[in-house]
């Protein structure tokens, strides 16, 4: 069985996120989303680890060859661990490449066994980033489009206590 391993931080997991899973699990008979905890990613996340994780479970629940799992450490250390042979990464804009494409090098002198592949974004999310979406939020604009009901709440809710 092929299994594929699409990680990121996903905080949130937006819709452009959710198309690159969903396309992945077209290609591969099983699909771990590598969801990581990432604490010196900028200021740190706003959803802690088990909620973004829960946004993802809820997110992918139609998608029956994907699963969730956390984790805070090397990224080929966990593709090794769930029997991932391959990295599956979405690029959004040619500013995603440079730094996709050193994590990929670095991940093939850890494990010259691991592939990576790109996914390209469709155009509709090629400029959409949990970023992006926090800041829309945070200054009051809708996000409906971008991101699942669970997240919009949840996003609306934590801002708010901001």
């Amino acid at each position: 069985m092929t299994t594929a391993l699409v990680p990121g931080t996903f905080d949130p997991v937006t819709v452009g996120h959710l198309d690159v899973i969903a396309r992945s699990a077209q290609l591969f008979e099983h699909v771990i989303v590598g969801v990581s905890a990432s604490p010196k990613k900028g200021a740190g996340p706003l959803f802690s680890l088990e909620e973004r994780s829960r946004f993802l479970e809820d997110a992918v629940s139609g998608l029956p060859n994907v699963s969730v799992q956390h984790f805070d450490g090397l990224l080929v250390a966990l593709a090794e661990t769930m029997g991932a042979q391959i990295i599956v990464k979405g690029l959004r804009a040619v500013t995603d490449f440079e730094s996709e494409f050193q994590q990929a090098s670095i991940n093939y002198c850890l494990n010259p066994n691991m592939e990576t592949i790109f996914i390209m974004s469709q155009p509709a999310h090629m400029y959409l980033s949990s970023s992006m979406v926090k800041e829309v939020a945070g200054l009051g604009g809708r996000v409906s489009d971008w991101v699942t009901p669970l997240v919009e709440a949840a996003l609306l809710e934590r801002l708010a206590e901001l």
